[in-house]
């Protein structure tokens, strides 16, 4: 009799192999980090489709024109077997909740203070969309507390394709030292309800149109 041939899944843009591969860290509280997340033949074409941000802040993926590339992207993000593979990690069931997803193309001055993320939010997993990262600033910090920026257990630069995740936790703290300039970011939430993503999707719309009204006019 043959032997059955394994079933290959065809290669996306997100190493997921590389990501269950990667050891979770507890301490000081749950998060993985992941270079080369977004496969590297796969980078070009996905920064060259990253929408145009000229403000800072945070903007919602449905106010931004993305090139099909980041699209697709998109897509594989919130697909059921990325919330497989990422819940599998963390011991969290990801396939039923919500996905919030925020972009970033610039940082300010006041960008980076230290924070935890909102009880609504279940994960937070960050894509990072950068060329080499030579300043000292703009590398976000995880944090042993919330009153020391130099406590820190990890420090990720926001190299092209990195990934950071880490669990929504009242000791989740994190921030970064200050970096003005270019810092384009992907921010991916697991939310625990639909009316929660809703409403910070619809706040995150409201401010990305006040800033680029002010942009105009100011």
């Amino acid at each position: 009799m043959a032997e059955a041939k394994a079933i290959e899944r065809p290669q996306g843009l997100l190493d997921l192999e590389r990501f269950a591969a990667t050891p979770l860290v507890r301490e000081p509280f749950d998060h993985l980090i992941v270079p080369a997340f977004l496969r590297p033949e796969a980078m070009p074409r996905v920064a060259a489709d990253f929408p145009a941000i000229e403000e800072g802040g945070s903007f919602p993926v449905a106010s931004l024109r993305c090139g099909p590339a980041f699209e697709e992207l998109l897509a594989e993000i919130q697909s059921r077997r990325t919330a497989e593979v990422l819940g599998e990690k963390f011991g969290l069931d990801l396939t039923d909740k919500p996905v919030m997803i925020t972009v970033r193309g610039q940082s300010r001055e006041k960008d980076g203070r230290v924070h935890t993320d909102s009880k609504s939010k279940l994960l937070t997993v960050l894509i990072y969309m950068n060329d080499a990262w030579d300043s000292s600033g703009g590398r976000l910090r995880l944090l042993r507390r919330p009153d020391d920026l130099e406590d820190f257990v990890a420090e990720v630069p926001p190299h092209q394709g990195t990934l950071l995740a880490f669990r929504c936790a009242d000791n989740a703290w994190h921030g970064h030292k200050p970096f003005v300039g270019q810092r384009r970011s992907i921010q991916v939430n697991w939310m625990h309800h639909s009316s929660v993503a809703w409403r910070e999707q619809a706040r995150h719309r409201l401010s990305a149109l006040a800033k680029r009204l002010f942009a105009r006019h100011g």
